[in-house]
Formats: C-alpha cells, structure tokens, sequence
C-alpha cells in the first residue's frame, strides 16, 4: 500500500494573505511577514500545502472564477522567488443565499464548514486526516477540520480576534489559538 500524505489545509484570506475583503485586483494580495517562513516549515515537515477557500464573492457576482483563479497563479508566481508552491487550490464559488448568479445559488458540499474541498483533496492526494491538519482565521476553518476529524488552529489574523470572541461550545473550541499563520504551524508541528 502506497504512503499516505499528512496535509495542511489553510484558509487564503485572513491566513495567509491580508483580509481585504474581496480582493478586486492582484495588487491587493499581500501575504502576511512570516507566511513564507510558515510555509517553509510545512514544506521541511513533509506536509502537502493546500488552500481551501470560500469565494462566495463569485456567487455575488463580484469576481468571476476566472479571477478567483488569477489570484492563485498570482500567489504561486509570488512563492517561486522562494522556491516554493502550493500543492492545490480549492474554492467554494457558491452561496446558499446570496448569490446572484443562478448557477452559483446552491446549498453545495464543499461550502466550508462541509467537507468537499477536504475530501477532494484527500482522494487526489492519498491524505492521512488524522495527521492533518486546518488553519484560518473563522469559525468556519475551526468547524470544518472539525467535521473532518483533523486538528484545528483559529489565528488571530484577519477576521480571528472577532471570531474569537464567538467561541461559545467544544465545537467551536480550536485545539489552538495562535497570533498568525507562522505561530500556528510551529504549534501544531511540536
């Protein structure tokens, strides 16, 4: 039987680029100080780097996914310099109920907190859950690892500090809570 990967699913916006709220030009994608260290780290552990992203902003009709995905091949031509690349990009373009564009206006599996995007990649990847992991900075990160039965790590980037402040159960309880994306991955690697 082949070796199954250990995996970190992180959260794009908030996480490891600045909040901006929908990003409307490439400009605007910058990543946090340590986010290139963080990945780093994940890299030297042998971890498969995958983002999971919801982008109901497609579903709003405020980007299309064509944009959606220019910002990731942005991303990976902004980590080469470093030697590094994101193994996959998944993204949810869809909303239940805000959406304006029919196609889009759907109650979908990979809407995070479900769990499409994770079992996606999991299949594609041959991932080890129990030795993975989620990072964000909302509750919908937490919930999502969660309902994946993996590790979870709030951060207080982005929209953290405010999503901190909504923790009112074990279900919204990340096992931890760290100060950026860098912080949270020396954590869950100790």
């Amino acid at each position: 039987m082949r070796q199954r990967n250990k995996a970190a699913f992180i959260d794009r916006d908030g996480n490891l680029i600045h909040e901006v709220g929908y990003i409307s030009s490439l400009k605007k994608v910058k990543f946090y100080s340590r986010s290139i260290e963080a990945l780093k780290l994940l890299k030297d552990n042998g971890y498969k780097v995958i983002v999971v992203t919801n982008q109901s902003g497609v579903a709003r009709g405020y980007i299309t996914e064509a944009f959606v995905k220019n910002v990731h091949t942005h991303i990976d031509g902004l980590l080469k310099k470093y030697g590094l690349k994101i193994d996959a990009y998944y993204y949810c373009p869809h909303h239940a109920k805000k959406a304006v564009l029919k196609k889009y206006l759907k109650d979908c599996d990979c809407r995070k907190p479900k769990t499409g995007m994770i079992k996606a990649a999991q299949k594609k990847f041959n991932i080890d859950l129990k030795k993975s992991f989620v990072i964000g900075d909302k509750l919908t990160d937490v919930h999502l690892g969660k309902n994946a039965k993996m590790k979870t790590a709030l951060v207080m980037t982005g929209y953290g500090r405010e999503e901190k402040k909504l923790i009112k159960s074990e279900y919204d309880k990340p096992d931890i809570m760290a100060k950026d994306f860098y912080q949270a991955v020396k954590q869950l690697l100790e």
